[in-house]
């Protein structure tokens, strides 16, 4: 092929390296430096050769030759490839010096919602309606809700919350705080920061940081901010809310009681002087958001100009509220046909019962429901995990009427309603309703003006009272609050005149060692409270009380029930939990002596002889509901699901034991088709020596709290194997609500789908454990390594 320049070029394998170090696989996003160098090296070799090949083909072109059309299009592709090159040179050199960070990786964001707990609402619906409608508008940014009649605006608000989680929206978060009357900005930024996720890093900083934090996220979200209770206007800016605007489409909604009582009041006594506007705003606080009462009381205060008739309204209303003009005939005796409309006396006595307590105080259910039976309220017949189902009944018609407001486990009485019951209780001619209450207000001894020769009923709960020097004389009182005091003795002649009292409730008296002799002279108690003190032993004159059905001896010094098995015969309920008498040979044999038991907590330390003891006692199954294990030694632990049927809080303490294994035999009974302790929704395991795995936790299917703490040995808490043969639910633990799992050094899984575990909320000093999983949940895990 003459007049054509024919040249060698070994610079293929140049031209590949350099493609494969600009166009490589994702493996040099791993090797950034080394493909750096050697991209440059590559692109200089390929350089030069270009250099070598043009000078060379310029030399023969020279002589009258013309270049090989491979050669032409070779130096193009080579040009054209050191002029990319070059650009991604500077790139990547730019990459490698902005390629340093503090932070690597954040929190998943919150979930768009929280939903919130309520009661079922009736009626409210067209109001739900109503708000969400103008939340939707594009022209509404802010919406205040206020004066909505009888249902709170509390539960209005948390029902538009819920809505945001069921209905199709744009907003990526809803953020809920609750504003306290006194405004701290802090306790605001709290909230918000926590709903972020952002709590803790920020926990220390400053009320401008925080803000500034808080701006800097919002700023690019489409938020809506639900403010509950809020009593005075707020600055964003402290906070860090950004404002809404048509253009970010973020909201804010918010109750206010106080633009309702304004309303009322009119504005004239409100400018007229500003502390009249200070004592308003108080005035507003003691209806505590109840409609009715800041109507009847704002109309009340309308016509008055004058700031000493706003200081004595306010004073009337600090001291005794149902001396407030209007409030008996207005407000109490309005809410009253709610209670009138109750549909016996029985279910009303339980509800009067309630305002013994202190204001917003969480009343436990089954304490409640264990004051009504023996107080004769509703019957003592017990399911066979010892509840009382009429109790729960009557609870669930409470919170229906509106009367009572219902947590999980608790309830508690709305301020004005449980001034209703002591206005009750205090005016009613009715034997049954009178009550003196005097709880929680700072007594430091027994007031003078109690009635206790009429009083059916008297809590003097959660004061400081230190000593006792009355006799009275109460022929009809039959149940006596004086938990949660200071007493370190009760005089014999307390005791001497109350032939009816049939509830007396000492606990929570942390220095109270021991009961007079004159205790026994009770001859009509049946529930005797003494958790929380430091009895310890049980006196001649408590053994006298022979018609006892409830004795409470939890997180007290007791040693020895010995002589309570002939002295108590009627015990249906005794409370051991956490004292220092510990389940032997010798107590079983007093506890068999019970014919009628019905609930039983206790410990059980040293030989698994006295627990297996227990599980063989007839008289003693489905008794235990609380049962706590300590400084026990055992190759094999056996928990029976039968004898343990009643079961619903589990602790192991400080034990070596290498297996723990679950029998669900029963004497004079076939095997169960699937057995498990239905009833058990608390375990705690601490210091637990021994055990590789914990798969027996699966006979739990109910389980709401489960906490692993310093197992050494521990590393898995389900065995595949083994979970498949107990269970074949897909979902471990389906009802758990808390999973915290500390100082496991040898724990390498939970069980097989980590991700069935969506309350798993705190891991700690588990080294084995692959954390990965975890944090790809949706969902946040607090992690300390």
């Amino acid at each position: 092929m003459g007049g054509c320049v024919s040249v060698d070029i070994p610079c293929d394998q140049v031209v590949s390296q350099t493609y494969r170090c600009l166009f490589g696989d994702g493996n040099h996003i791993h090797m950034m430096k080394a493909n750096l160098e050697a991209l440059d090296t590559a692109t200089r070799e390929l350089r030069e050769r270009r250099v070598d090949l043009s000078r060379r083909v310029s030399l023969e072109e020279d002589k009258g030759l013309e270049r090989l059309a491979k050669v032409e299009g070779w130096l193009s592709r080579a040009e054209s490839i050191d002029s990319e090159v070059s650009k991604k040179l500077e790139e990547v050199k730019e990459l490698l010096s902005k390629g340093v960070f503090e932070e690597l990786a954040e929190k998943r964001p919150a979930s768009k919602v929280v939903k919130k707990d309520i009661q079922t609402t009736i009626g409210l619906d067209s109001m739900v309606g109503k708000a969400w409608n103008s939340i939707m508008k594009p022209e509404g940014r802010t919406l205040g809700i206020y004066g909505m009649g009888g249902v709170g605006k509390t539960t209005l608000l948390a029902r538009i919350n819920n809505k945001f989680d069921e209905e199709v929206n744009e907003f990526d978060v809803v953020i809920w705080v609750v504003v306290s009357k006194d405004l701290q900005y802090k306790g605001i930024q709290d909230q918000i920061l926590r709903r972020l996720r952002a709590d803790q890093e920020l926990e220390k900083e400053t009320e401008e940081k925080k803000a500034s934090f808080i701006e800097n996220i919002l700023r690019r979200k489409k938020f809506i901010l639900l403010l509950d209770d809020l009593w005075s206007a707020v600055d964003l800016n402290k906070i860090g809310v950004p404002r809404p605007t048509q253009e970010n489409g973020s909201k804010i909604v918010f109750t206010t009681p106080w633009e309702l009582f304004q309303n009322v009041v009119g504005e004239a006594p409100l400018k007229k002087d500003s502390e009249i506007l200070t004592l308003a705003k108080k005035i507003s606080e003691k209806c505590h958001g109840l409609p009715l009462a800041l109507n009847v009381i704002g109309k009340a205060m309308s016509c008055k100009e004058d700031v000493h008739e706003w200081r004595h309204a306010n004073d009337v209303l600090k001291s005794s509220s149902r001396e407030f003009p209007g409030m008996e005939e207005n407000i109490l005796s309005v809410l009253k046909f709610s209670y009138d409309g109750l549909e016996d006396d029985k279910m009303k006595s339980c509800f009067l019962y309630c305002s013994l307590f202190p204001e917003d105080y969480e009343i436990k259910k089954e304490e409640l429901i264990e004051y009504w039976i023996n107080e004769g309220f509703i019957n003592g017949k017990r399911d066979e995990d010892g509840s009382n189902n009429k109790g729960h009944v009557i609870i669930g018609s409470l919170v229906r009427a509106h009367l009572l407001m219902e947590s999980e486990t608790t309830v508690k009485m709305h301020d004005v309603l449980r001034e209703m019951a002591l206005w009750i209780g205090s005016t009613s001619e009715k034997e049954e309703e009178k009550q003196c209450v005097k709880s929680g207000v700072k007594l430091s001894c027994i007031p003078d003006d109690i009635n206790w020769s009429v009083s059916r009923r008297i809590s003097l709960m959660s004061n400081q009272i230190e000593k006792i020097s009355c006799c009275p004389k109460c022929p009809n009182l039959s149940t006596l609050f004086l938990r949660d005091n200071d007493l370190k003795g009760i005089p014999g002649k307390f005791f001497q005149f109350m032939p009816s009292l049939v509830v007396l409730d000492l606990s929570r008296n942390r220095s109270l060692r021991d009961l007079p002799e004159e205790i026994c002279s009770l001859t009509s108690l049946q529930y005797l409270n003494l958790s929380y003190t430091r009895i310890s032993s049980l006196s001649v004159g408590l053994k006298g009380l022979r018609k006892l059905i409830s004795l409470d001896l939890e997180f007290t010094k007791l040693k020895s029930i010995d002589g309570i098995g002939t002295s108590l015969p009627n015990l249906q309920v005794l409370k051991l939990y956490r004292s220092r008498q510990y389940i032997d040979a010798r107590s079983i044999e007093e506890l068999q002596l019970l014919e009628h038991l019905k609930i039983l907590t206790g410990n059980v330390t040293d030989s698994s002889i006295y627990l297996e003891s227990i599980q063989r006692v007839e008289g003693l199954v489905r008794c235990v509901q609380r049962l706590r294990v300590i400084n026990m030694s055992a190759e094999v632990l056996t928990l029976n699901t039968v004898a343990l049927g009643g079961l619903r809080e589990l602790e192991i303490i400080n034990s070596k034991i290498s297996e723990i294994n679950i029998d669900w035999k029963c004497k004079g009974k076939e095997d169960l088709p699937s057995p498990c302790f239905k009833h058990l929704f608390s375990i705690v395991i601490q210091d637990l020596e021994g055990p590789k795995e914990l798969s027996w936790l699966l006979f739990a299917p109910n389980l709401k709290h489960l906490e692993v703490i310093r197992s050494p040995s521990l590393e898995e808490i389900i065995n595949k194997e083994k979970g498949m043969s107990i269970s074949n639910v897909t979902v471990p633990f389906p009802k758990l609500e808390s999973l915290t799992l500390r100082g496991l050094p040898e724990l390498e899984r939970i069980c097989s789908s980590p991700q069935a575990l969506p309350s798993l909320k705190d891991i700690a000093h588990c080294p084995k454990l692959p954390l990965e999983s975890f944090q790809d949940t949706n969902r946040y895990v607090e992690i300390e390594e």
